[in-house]
């Protein structure tokens, strides 16, 4: 992508941020978000990035001009509180996608946390939905099916290409939930598993990440259409912690919790037909993301 007018909300976030970084350097990349920690804004100012302090969940866009010809709504808010939550994850889709109506495609970011889990099998994007996370995040799961629907409705109503992408556990050298793992076993403190069988994932890196974005734009439309993005290698937490023990030296610590979030993996068939294959193995992005974090224990 060159020479693109691109909004990306969240741009401070774990995901958006190395996208915005990537997308700047051959376009001009506005970036919103309430922007609380002016260290993450400069940051992201010295990267040739536009910010802009906007309240999302209030459609606050009176200073964002509407000219855009993408839009990345990356932003996610997790705090518990239905409404705040409802109002950041459901409610400011619709108010965004109003204000940019003319743009030629609209990618909202989802989770692979919408789905229901009954069970271990790759879940497809036509599999059932369900309240997910609901034991760790009480608004997360619903709240990003919420704005699915909402996002879905407006396409249809603006008329404007749209594509709904699914995350499942992205991760890469801005951190991801890989890192906390590897933070806790470096602090001594065990990691939660549910209980039975290992919890399945299909980790995706920050690198396949950003490269998949341009074809996901071009694989929006009107109806919407809904595309897990994720890792094509299915990944047990228990390995990857394993793993990255390996590499800093700590034996990882289970310990079985009602708490803790069941396995997740993804259909990957959907994906390869409109973006291809992801193309980071993930040990080689593990290993990366270790040695980036922790240069004085990985080499």
């Amino acid at each position: 992508m060159r020479g693109a007018k691109i909004l990306i909300t969240g741009p401070t976030g774990q995901v958006a941020s190395p996208i915005a970084q990537a997308l700047a350097a051959d376009n001009e990349v506005w970036g919103i978000a309430r922007f609380t920690n002016p260290a993450a804004r400069e940051v992201l100012e010295k990267a040739g990035i536009h910010c802009e302090t906007v309240n999302l969940a209030a459609g606050d866009f009176d200073r964002l001009p509407s000219d855009f010809d993408y839009v990345l709504n990356l932003a996610v808010a997790k705090s518990g509180d239905w409404d705040k939550d409802l109002g950041a994850n459901a409610e400011s889709v619709g108010l965004l996608m109003a204000h940019c109506r003319t743009a030629k495609a609209f990618l909202h970011c989802s989770s692979a946390a919408v789905y229901d889990p009954p069970d271990d099998e790759p879940r497809s994007e036509r599999a059932a939905l369900g309240d997910n996370h609901k034991p760790l995040f009480p608004t997360y799961s619903i709240s990003k099916i919420a704005g699915e629907v909402v996002a879905r409705t407006m396409a249809r109503v603006l008329d404007l290409p749209t594509i709904i992408a699914r995350l499942n556990v992205p991760y890469g050298d801005n951190g991801g939930w890989p890192f906390y793992h590897m933070e806790m076993m470096l602090a001594g403190i065990p990691i939660p598993v549910p209980a039975g069988d290992a919890a399945r994932y299909n980790p995706i890196h920050e690198d396949d990440i950003i490269a998949t974005i341009p074809k996901l734009l071009e694989a929006a439309s009107v109806p919407a259409v809904t595309v897990n993005w994720c890792g094509d290698q299915t990944v047990s937490l228990q390995d990857w912690c394993h793993y990255l023990g390996s590499l800093v030296g700590k034996e990882p610590v289970f310990e079985t919790s009602p708490q803790a979030l069941r396995g997740n993996p993804t259909d990957v068939s959907r994906m390869h037909e409109l973006v291809g294959a992801g193309t980071v193995d993930w040990q080689d992005g593990l290993r990366r993301m270790a040695a980036k974090c922790h240069p004085e224990l990985v080499g």
